[in-house]
């Protein structure tokens, strides 16, 4: 018996995370029969050859792996395969993804590079169709994916759903172009998924009837039920920006098998400190049923998607042996992965090696000058956005500028601060200017060419010069992250679309952690700066936001004047 009180039976390559032939024994979790029992489980060829019944007690957990319903491994700024390296660390096996990010940036092209790259690694991913590339026409894309292409893409054995269809007013009026999407889901068998904030009533219940089975962006309980009622199953989503588990955990209760957990958007730092683990954790904590909550994070996902029998193995012979080994199920400490057999992690650390990645990219903006970024000096009130941390919703505010030289500039004062969005894919193209409350800087300015979802350079800051200086640094790297002041500028270089390094996940993790650390010395008062303003572009977020076009009204779904009174 090992120490931490685990009993294995495993040859030599086993140990080193060659995937052969082994048994392991523990206390085995049937989520799906809700029972534990002392087993010996064999492994043959990655797969679950038997489970035996033992008459003996063990200190350690056998449970399937964890899945993240919801995706987009993009915001991680890692590619797939170190996605992979951190997120097996914490026992998850299996990501339903959104290539929506890249698809902005490349099209199908950046589509497939997703799919080659998570193929180089041992872990589960399952991509999507992203149903709405452009997301709107009210910004400028780098692709568009349009319903041929979409029909294209579920005709192909690796795309498995239709992703999050964001367009819930095109859903709605019947839009054909979007109903020709949804068509060919449905003609392939394959899930829809939505997305549909604050959605309610005779509205939702039509988009609902329309195909579309999940949602993410439930920010109340009732909104929640209410969809659950139409048929929706509901994804607690704990990420970055957007933290709902609070506000939905009190669903595992009475609707487990309905919920799912997502993280959506996580930035490496956190996905380094824990993943769909933390969220098991705190349901354990907060007094849920441990196999109700496990049912949420493993056994769901397979179900809802269809990853069943070669995909996701759920602890049963035949099944592929997918699962996570923990010292106890109350403090869910995960002490190894194992995907397809594999072991992939141990102790925290993850045994998939680092490789070097191909690179693909479209950047074409050119540098920017102070002057760009001039406001004609008004008497009149501002329309300012109104940050809420935390959330992807921003407010609508009234507020008013200074004035310098004519220049309507950064009020730091009252910390309504002067914001960017700079088109990256055409040179020669202004930037559109608008004002923000909430974020906080004192000093310096802050940049980043993860912009959902057209993802073009959105920056802001306290002068011109700095938003200007942080742009640039962007431009001069293709992408990336920047934060820059009077003494000091740092980058993260982004090189795959401008989303994405090939660097090591944890020295990437490093990296945007000091990033952070940097923005908040700015004076910068969010949870996650960076996060929180990669979302200021969301248009089909409400209610204010900046698209590299101009300032839009997400609730009337049209741009709108800097000022209140034109």
């Amino acid at each position: 018996m090992k120490p931490n009180g685990l009993a294995r039976t495993l040859s030599s390559s086993e140990t080193k995370g060659m995937g052969a032939d082994f048994s392991i024994e523990g206390m085995c979790v049937d989520v799906l029969n809700s029972a534990i029992f002392a087993a010996e489980i064999e492994i043959s060829g990655g797969k679950i050859a038997a489970i035996t019944k033992k008459n003996k007690s063990y200190g350690v957990f056998i449970i399937p792996g964890l899945i993240d319903a919801h995706v987009h491994v993009e915001s991680s700024m890692l590619v797939p395969a170190e996605f992979a390296r951190l997120a097996t660390a914490h026992g998850t096996v299996a990501a339903v993804c959104d290539p929506h990010e890249i698809a902005n940036v490349l099209g199908t092209t950046g589509i497939d590079y997703m799919i080659e790259n998570a193929a180089t690694v041992p872990f589960k991913f399952f991509f999507g169709a992203p149903s709405c590339v452009p997301a709107t026409g009210f910004e400028t894309a780098g692709a568009s994916v349009g319903a041929a292409a979409i029909e294209a893409l579920l005709k192909r054995d690796e795309i498995r759903y239709l992703s999050e269809m964001m367009n819930y007013p095109g859903v709605i009026n019947g839009d054909p172009g979007v109903m020709a999407k949804i068509r060919a889901a449905q003609k392939y068998g394959k899930p829809i998924d939505g997305h549909a904030p604050a959605l309610r009533g005779s509205p939702c219940q039509t988009y609902v009837k329309m195909g579309i089975s999940t949602d993410h962006e439930c920010v109340s309980l009732d909104e929640a039920l209410e969809k659950i009622s139409y048929g929706m199953k509901i994804l607690i989503r704990e990420g970055s920006a957007a933290r709902n588990f609070d506000v939905l955990s009190p669903l595992i209760a009475e609707h487990w098998a309905d919920v799912m957990f997502c993280t959506d958007d996580i930035h490496p730092d956190a996905l380094v400190r824990g993943h769909i683990n933390l969220m098991v954790k705190r349901a354990i904590d907060a007094g849920h049923d441990i196999m109700k909550v496990l049912q949420c994070a493993c056994v769901n996902p397979v179900l809802h998607y269809g990853l069943g029998d070669l995909d996701v193995g759920l602890l049963r012979v035949g099944d592929c042996a997918d699962f996570a080994v923990l010292d106890g199920l109350e403090s869910f400490n995960v002490l190894r992965t194992y995907v397809g057999g594999q072991l992939v992690s141990e102790n925290g650390a993850t045994l998939i090696a680092h490789a070097p990645y191909r690179i693909v990219n479209n950047f074409n903006a050119a540098p920017k000058s102070d002057s760009d970024f001039f406001v004609p000096k008004s008497d009149s009130t501002l329309k300012v956005i109104g940050v809420v941390d935390g959330q992807l919703i921003t407010d609508k505010l009234s507020g008013k500028a200074k004035v310098s030289n004519g220049n309507l500039v950064s009020n730091i004062d009252d910390d309504i601060l002067k914001i960017a969005a700079v088109n990256r894919y055409e040179k020669g193209t202004p930037p559109a200017v608008g004002f923000i409350h909430n974020f906080g800087l004192k000093d310096g300015a802050l940049a980043s060419s993860i912009s959902h979802d057209s993802h073009n350079i959105i920056a802001v800051g306290t002068t011109d010069a700095y938003i200007c200086e942080a742009v640039n640094l962007i431009v001069e790297h293709r992408g990336g992250l920047s934060a820059v002041s009077k003494d000091e500028k740092k980058i993260l270089p982004l090189p795959v679309a401008g989303l994405m390094s090939t660097d090591d996940g944890l020295e990437v993790a490093r990296r945007y952690a000091e990033l952070n650390e940097f923005a908040i010395r700015l004076g910068s008062c969010l949870s996650a700066p960076f996060m929180m303003l990669s979302f200021m572009a969301l248009l089909v977020i409400p209610h204010l936001k900046l698209s590299d076009k101009g300032v839009f009204d997400s609730d009337t779904f049209q741009f709108t004047s800097l000022f209140q009174d034109i």
